[in-house]
């Protein structure tokens, strides 16, 4: 259906045409990128600054970017406009939060140290500006300028919708398990009110387990090692993967807390969540200092401290060190996962995405760093008190965070309230990282599906019905063999899966949709791009094109060496090959998205095989058809030709054909 465009702005004719100032019409798409690829818009001076509707209406200014042309921003009458940010400080506290996760706390520290102390940090910032910072770039960059979820933004590239589906599969899997540890820090946070702690030696029923001791300060196990076993996990009942054993109730009810908890926060969108990361993304700090400061002042912490970062320079000839640090970085970047592509669509137009990716990396990475000191000035002083090792008191994963801390807490003066503000904390991170995951995944459904986000109680309805379908599979995580389970879907739904989404997703930006043409979609919504962001853009057209791709097959093959020659095992528990075989289904399910996905989108063009794929790899009419215009910007209504998805209907040329626009110039 043929479009009228309201008249948007007044601009001078090209200066290199001899055509009068007058207006004409002319054949272009409701793209301004569109142009590029036809080869009509190399010059920016060809682009149609102006546009004019068949009834007169007064002219007004639509943007501050008045030193160059720019594509309009179509809203559809019938489209139900998307939220968006309260304000900036909102989206950068919320991907900080996403970003500061619990990883932050158990997992860099661990890795740090096991693989070298402090050389551990030169491939793990190598990585960071290599893969990390490019890859949380494009992310944001696409979604900010789709203002569109992590499949609806494929129209850029139809024949890569599979990245979004496969996206969503990591996202469901991730909140799978992730709400678990939740629930791990409810239990723990309830069992911090009573005096003395239920895992410290003052309690009578470890009376038995502390006179144990042998001279050297070690035991065969500790009280905190009973409680998390016998008393939250229950995994002593459990002969393995195969025997799951009944639900742990207690568990069960902490369970439900922190899901109804999500549902509440989540209930009206970015609305609610925005304001409770104010709270959320800011108190893990405030404690993070405290325990430095407590830290600082306990015997033994300068030992922690050294043993954190003393380097070991033999380790970086290792490939272990290296994909250590590339699985670090997205494990707390949360790459390829969806979220940040979620929050980054609800973000006005015109905001500086190249400011806000290195906000948020470098405060992320610089958490991880400091959080080290708290946690090892803690573990120091309790090798201190036990008279052993600081590397035979830390562990990894849970067993750090819910072994090694909570042992450490029950050592210090005042240990209840140290314990009530160390899971506190942990409850805070985690619910900052979920709200990121769910995000991801009520984004992509809601734009799928757009009835629903103008209909409360059909929304309310979606929402809990997904939290709830998660509580009730979440339930296997939580029996006596639960965490079998656990450390069965964190070991691969973000490993192989998620480094290939991540590499069909730099590689189809780079090179199908192309790299020039995203880094002028970066420069139109910076607006005024100051000479450093074009700096910053050569840098980062040098990593998606080059750097990070290479980096990303390197990760890859040896995920794929070392999945082959090592065994999964969960302490003594070693995994049966089925169990192993399982856990690649899970990862490869998520990564087989994007051929599936690909292999539709091609038989549903018409043509070669040739002509398919290349029509399979043009963004679509509707592309950021979505956009709500930023503050400044006057909402425009046109009714283009849309083509809503590639898979509904058959595309022809004539689906990539130019609306009618009519250009004016002001004498």
């Amino acid at each position: 259906m043929a479009a009228r465009l309201q008249d948007a702005a007044a601009a001078p004719a090209p200066s290199h045409s001899a055509q009068p100032a007058t207006a004409d019409t002319r054949p272009t798409t409701t793209r301004r990128n569109e142009e590029r690829r036809a080869g009509r818009g190399d010059d920016d001076n060809e682009d149609a600054a102006a546009a004019a509707d068949a009834s007169p209406t007064p002219q007004h200014e639509v943007s501050q970017c008045e030193d160059r042309p720019r594509a309009s921003t179509p809203v559809l009458d019938t489209h139900v406009p998307r939220e968006q940010w309260g304000g900036k400080y909102e989206f950068l506290l919320s991907c900080i939060g996403y970003c500061v996760g619990l990883g932050n706390v158990w997992r860099f520290p661990y890795l740090c140290y096991r693989n070298g102390g402090g050389v551990f940090l030169i491939p793990y910032f190598i990585m960071l500006f290599f893969t990390g910072v490019p890859l949380f770039l494009m992310e944001l960059s696409l979604g900010q300028y789709g203002a569109a979820g992590p499949i609806t933004v494929w129209k850029c590239c139809p024949l890569l919708k599979g990245i979004g589906i496969g996206m969503l599969c990591v996202s469901t899997l991730v909140c799978l398990y992730y709400n678990v540890i939740i629930a791990w820090t409810f239990y723990y946070l309830g069992s911090s009110f009573q005096s003395p702690l239920p895992w410290s030696c003052d309690a009578p029923a470890n009376a038995a387990l502390c006179g144990n001791l042998t001279g050297n300060g070690s035991s065969l196990k500790s009280p905190s090692e009973v409680f998390w076993n016998e008393r939250v996990l229950g995994v002593v009942n459990s002969k393995g993967l195969h025997d799951p054993g009944p639900v742990r109730w207690p568990l069960a009810l902490c369970l439900l807390a922190a899901w109804i908890i999500i549902f509440l926060c989540m209930l009206k969108g970015i609305r609610s969540s925005g304001k409770v990361v104010y709270v959320t993304a800011t108190f893990p700090y405030f404690v993070l200092l405290v325990l430095i400061i407590k830290g600082a002042t306990l015997e033994g912490s300068l030992q922690g401290v050294a043993f954190y970062l003393t380097p070991d320079w033999g380790r970086l000839a290792s490939a272990q060190v290296w994909n250590d640090a590339a699985s670090q970085i997205f494990y707390s970047l949360g790459i390829g996962v969806g979220g940040l592509l979620s929050m980054a669509s609800y973000n006005k137009f015109d905001n500086n995405v190249i400011r806000d990716t290195l906000i948020i990396t470098v405060g992320n990475c610089s958490t991880s760093f400091f959080a080290g000191f708290a946690i090892f000035s803690i573990l120091g002083h309790m090798a201190w008190r036990k008279g052993v090792p600081v590397g035979e008191v830390a562990d990894t994963g849970p067993g750090l965070a819910f072994v090694a801390y909570p042992e450490a807490l029950a050592l210090l003066p005042g240990s209840v309230f140290w314990s009530i503000l160390f899971f506190l904390m942990l409850f805070m991170l985690g619910i900052d990282t979920l709200f990121g995951n769910m995000e991801g995944i009520t984004t992509a459904v809601l734009d799928e599906f757009p009835q629903l986000r103008g209909n409360m109680k059909h929304k309310t309805m979606f929402l809990g019905a997904l939290c709830f379908a998660f509580y009730l599979l979440g339930l296997l995580l939580i029996t006596d063999g639960g965490i079998y389970w656990f450390t069965l879907i964190d070991s691969f739904s973000t490993s192989f899966g998620l480094i290939i989404i991540a590499l069909f997703m730099c590689i189809g930006i780079s090179f199908f949709y192309g790299v020039n043409q995203f880094c002028q979609d970066i420069i139109d919504m910076i607006c005024h791009c100051p000479p450093w962001c074009s700096k910053f853009l050569c840098y980062f057209k040098a990593c998606w094109v080059f750097c990070t791709p290479f980096l990303l097959l390197f990760i890859l093959t040896y995920i794929f060496i070392e999945m082959y020659n090592t065994s999964l095992h969960y302490g003594p528990y070693v995994y049966p090959f089925w169990g192993k075989a399982l856990g690649v289904c899970i990862g490869a399910t998520c990564c087989l998205q994007i051929p599936i996905w690909a292999g539709v989108a091609i038989c549903k063009e018409t043509g070669t095989i040739v002509e398919r794929f290349k029509k399979a790899i043009r963004p679509l009419n509707s592309w950021r058809a979505n956009n709500l215009s930023s503050s400044n910007r006057t909402e425009e209504q046109a009714e283009p030709e849309r083509v809503e998805g590639p898979f509904t209907v058959t595309l022809t040329d004539m689906d990539f054909t130019a609306m009618t626009w009519e250009t004016a110039s002001n004498a």
